[in-house]
C-alpha cells in the first residue's frame, strides 16, 4: 500500500476507534492496538510531511508550543445564564416565559450544570475549523490546538447529514478521579496541589504548549448548537442529531417535560451529585422548542429562554477538636482544623483550613466549637462559620502561637503580610527538609532516586542538613541506612552527580530563595546570564527586570546577602554546578536589523527559546503570529500547515534553520 493510503486509512480507523471509544463506550480494538496503530500513522506522517492534516488523531498528544493565543469573535453571542437559587423564582421564570409565549405552555429539557470552562467549536465541512472560549461573549480565545487534544471533542464527524458549517457549545472539565490523580502527583513532588477542578480546567486550556494540555486529560459535555439554519425542530433532537455525529451528549441530559415535572428532575440529580464524576453546581432548563426560543429572545445579557437553577453550597455541622500549625520549607505557618470527622459531598472530611491568624480571629475560634464546614470543589475544605450559641461556657479560645510549634523560636510577621514566618532558617526542621525535599524535586535539580522519606532519612541520620550536604555523601555513607541496598545507593549517587548538568534557571529555582518559582528564576537567568551576575546584583538592578517585584527584589538581595548562602554558593561552584545560562545564540550581529521574524516548528541547533535569542541578538524582532506585518518565517520541522499556508499566500520569505545558519554564519 503507498504511504498516502495508509496514512488516510489509518486516520479513519482511528477517529472511529475515538468515537467507538468516548462517544459509544463500546471500544472495539486494545489500548495496545490503538497505540500501535497511532505509533504507525505517527512514523508515517513524520517521514511524508506533504500527507500533513491539522485534524490527524496524532494531534491527540498536542502540536508544537504557542507563542500566545489569539482572540476570536464568537459569530453568535455566546451569553451567560441567569440563576436562582429558589424554586419559588424558578416557578416565576416559567411564568414569565408563558406569558412571553402568549399563554403557551413549553416543554423543558433539564441538563446538568457543569462546573467547568464554557467552549465554543466551529465545524466546516465536518471537520473542526477552530475553538474558542466564551471570553466576554462577543469574542474569546482561540484554543483550538489545546482543543483537539480533548479525545472526546471529535476532529472529523461521523455520518454525513451535518450543516456545512456550524458552531457547537459545550463544558470542558476534569473528572474529580483524575484531578485526584494529578494531585496526587504534584505532591509527590513537592509542588502545591491546585485548588479545585474548575480552574484546573479553566487554566489547562490557556497553557501555550498542547503537549502539556494533552497530559491532563480534560473531558467534554456539549449542549447546544448554533447554525444559520436549525438542527431539527427542537433542542432535544438537536442533540440527538449531534449525538449521531460524534458529540459527547451527558447521559444525565432529562428529556423534555413540563414545569411541572423539572423539580423531580432537580431533587434526583441533587441525591445523586456526589456519585456523578465530575462537579456540578447546579441544573440548566431549556425551552425545547425552537420557535418558542426565537419569539422568547434574548435580553441584553440572557435568554429568555434558559435558566440555571443552582444548588446552595453543601455544608455540614461538626466540632472543632482543635487546631494544628504546619510549618513550610520557607517558614510560613499554616493552620489546620482537625475536626470530628464528617461526611460532606462525597467524602469524609477531617480537617479544614484555616489560612492564618486573622482567619481564626475573625471566627472568633474555641475548642470544641459547632462549626459549619463547606466543601465548594476546594481540595481542603474551610470553615465558614461558628455556632456561638451552642458554645461551651467553659471552653478556651484558640490562640495563635506566638513561637514555632516545630523549634520553637518567636514567629515574624511583616507589616502587611496575613502570615506568620518562622525565621529559624538553620535550625527549623520541617524547614530544612523541606528545602531539601524541593531542590532534589522533578522541576528543580530533579534527582529522583531521593523521594521524601530517602530525604528525610539522610536528614535524620545526620548526613545532610542542606542542600549542598548532598554532594558531599559518599555510597559508603549511605549503605548503613534502614532498607538501603546497592543499588538504591548507586541510583543516589548517580543522580546526584547527573543534577549538576542541570541549567542555571533550575538551579536558581532549587535554591528556594523566598517568591522566587520557576517563572522569576528564567527571567532572572535570561536578565543576568549567569550566577556572579545575580549575585551582586542591587535592589534596583533587580526591580528593572521582567516579573520582579519589590518583595521578590529584596527576598533575592537578602538571600545573597548572607554569609552562609554565599560560602555554600562557593562550594556549588567549585563542584561544576551550571554557572552559566545556557543559550545557542550565535554571534551578534545587525543582519536580522529592522526585520520582524515568527518562528515555528522544531529545531535541531537551538531551543526554542535558543533560536529567538539569537534572532534577537542580530537585529530581529520576534512576533507571534504570521501577518502581512512579518518578513521572515524561520521555518523548523513539524510546523503546522496553517501557518506555512497563510506566510505562502502573504508572500512572507519562509527561511530553513538551515538558511538561517548560514546567513549568521557568513555574518
Amino acid at each position: 500500500m503507498i504511504p498516502k493510503e495508509r496514512i488516510l486509512q489509518l486516520r479513519d480507523e482511528l477517529h472511529l476507534h475515538n468515537y467507538r471509544y468516548y462517544i459509544l463506550d463500546q471500544p472495539s480494538i486494545s489500548d495496545f492496538d490503538f497505540d500501535q496503530k497511532l505509533k504507525e500513522l505517527q512514523d508515517l506522517e513524520h517521514q511524508y510531511p506533504d500527507f500533513s492534516d491539522p485534524n490527524s488523531p496524532t494531534l491527540r498528544v498536542g502540536g508544537n508550543p504557542i507563542d500566545s493565543f489569539q482572540s476570536r469573535n464568537h459569530k453568535f453571542p455566546m451569553l451567560s445564564l441567569g440563576n436562582t437559587y429558589d424554586l419559588v423564582e424558578l416557578e416565576d421564570f416559567h411564568q414569565r416565559v408563558e406569558k412571553g409565549l402568549l399563554g403557551e405552555s413549553p416543554t423543558y429539557v433539564p441538563e446538568l450544570k457543569i462546573d467547568g470552562l464554557a467552549i465554543s467549536v466551529t465545524y466546516i465541512s465536518g471537520k473542526l475549523a477552530y475553538a474558542v472560549t466564551r471570553g466576554d461573549g462577543l469574542k474569546g480565545d482561540d484554543v483550538t490546538e489545546n482543543v483537539k487534544t480533548i479525545s472526546s471533542i471529535p476532529l472529523i464527524l461521523q455520518g454525513n447529514d451535518y450543516p456545512e458549517e456550524f458552531e457547537i457549545r459545550g463544558e470542558i472539565f476534569c473528572s474529580r478521579e483524575n484531578f485526584q490523580r494529578i494531585n496526587d502527583l504534584r505532591i509527590q513532588d513537592g509542588e502545591d496541589v491546585y485548588a479545585n477542578p474548575r480552574n484546573f480546567a479553566s487554566g489547562s486550556l490557556k497553557l501555550l504548549d498542547p503537549k502539556e494540555v494533552a497530559k491532563r486529560k480534560l473531558e467534554c459535555y456539549f449542549y447546544y448548537l448554533s447554525s444559520d439554519f436549525d438542527i431539527g425542530q427542537n433542542h432535544y433532537d438537536s442533540l440527538e442529531k449531534a449525538k449521531s455525529w460524534g458529540f459527547n451528549i451527558s447521559p444525565w441530559t432529562g428529556k423534555p417535560a413540563p414545569f411541572s415535572r423539572i423539580s423531580e428532575y432537580i431533587d434526583h440529580i441533587k441525591s445523586i451529585r456526589n456519585s456523578i464524576p465530575f462537579d456540578i453546581d447546579g441544573v440548566v432548563m431549556k425551552v425545547n422548542d425552537f420557535p418558542q426560543q426565537k419569539r422568547l429572545g434574548f435580553t441584553a445579557k440572557v435568554p429568555r429562554w434558559a435558566i440555571a437553577y443552582k444548588y446552595p453550597t453543601e455544608a455540614a455541622q461538626t466540632t472543632l477538636l482543635g487546631v494544628t500549625y504546619q510549618v513550610g520549607r520557607t517558614g510560613a505557618i499554616t493552620p489546620v482544623a482537625e475536626l470530628q470527622p464528617v461526611f460532606l459531598a462525597g467524602t469524609t472530611v477531617k480537617r479544614a483550613s484555616l489560612y492564618n491568624a486573622d482567619e481564626i480571629e475573625r471566627l472568633n475560634l474555641y475548642l470544641n466549637d459547632q462549626v459549619l464546614v463547606e466543601k465548594g470543589g476546594e481540595i481542603i475544605p474551610k470553615i465558614t462559620s461558628v455556632l456561638s450559641e451552642q458554645r461551651d461556657l467553659f471552653a478556651i479560645k484558640v490562640e495563635y502561637p506566638t513561637h514555632c510549634p516545630e523549634c520553637h523560636i518567636p514567629l515574624h510577621r511583616s507589616e502587611g503580610n496575613a502570615v506568620h514566618y518562622c525565621p529559624n532558617e538553620v535550625g527549623c526542621r520541617p524547614q530544612l527538609v523541606g528545602k531539601l525535599e524541593h531542590f532534589v524535586g522533578r522541576k528543580m535539580m530533579d534527582i529522583q532516586a531521593l523521594g521524601k522519606e530517602t530525604v528525610a532519612q539522610l536528614f535524620d541520620a545526620g548526613l545532610v542538613r542542606s542542600c549542598d550536604d548532598l554532594y558531599r555523601i559518599t555510597k559508603s555513607d549511605l549503605l548503613p541506612l534502614d532498607r538501603m541496598g546497592d543499588k538504591l545507593a548507586s541510583n543516589i549517587m548517580d543522580g546526584i552527580e547527573q543534577s549538576k548538568q542541570m541549567p542555571l534557571e533550575r538551579f536558581v529555582f532549587a535554591l528556594g530563595i523566598r517568591h522566587v518559582g520557576e517563572t522569576v528564576a528564567k527571567s532572572l537567568v535570561k536578565a543576568f546570564g549567569n550566577l556572579d551576575e545575580l549575585i551582586l546584583a542591587s535592589k534596583e538592578d533587580l526591580l528593572q527586570r521582567d516579573e520582579v517585584g519589590e518583595a521578590i527584589a529584596q527576598s533575592v538581595v537578602d538571600y545573597f546577602s548572607q554569609e552562609e548562602n554565599r560560602k555554600r554558593l562557593d562550594f556549588f561552584k567549585s563542584i561544576g554546578i551550571q554557572w552559566e545560562k545556557q543559550t545557542n545564540a550565535l554571534a551578534q550581529s545587525t543582519v536580522l536589523d529592522g526585520k520582524k521574524v515568527v518562528v515555528s516548528g522544531k529545531f535541531s541547533q537551538f531551543t526554542r527559546d535558543g533560536i529567538k535569542e539569537s534572532v534577537e541578538l542580530n537585529g530581529g524582532k520576534i512576533l507571534s503570529s504570521v501577518s502581512s506585518n512579518v518578513d521572515i518565517l524561520l521555518a523548523g520541522s513539524d510546523m503546522g500547515p496553517s501557518k506555512l499556508k497563510k506566510a505562502q499566500d502573504l508572500g512572507v520569505q519562509i527561511m530553513s534553520e538551515e538558511e538561517y545558519v548560514n546567513l549568521i554564519d557568513q555574518k
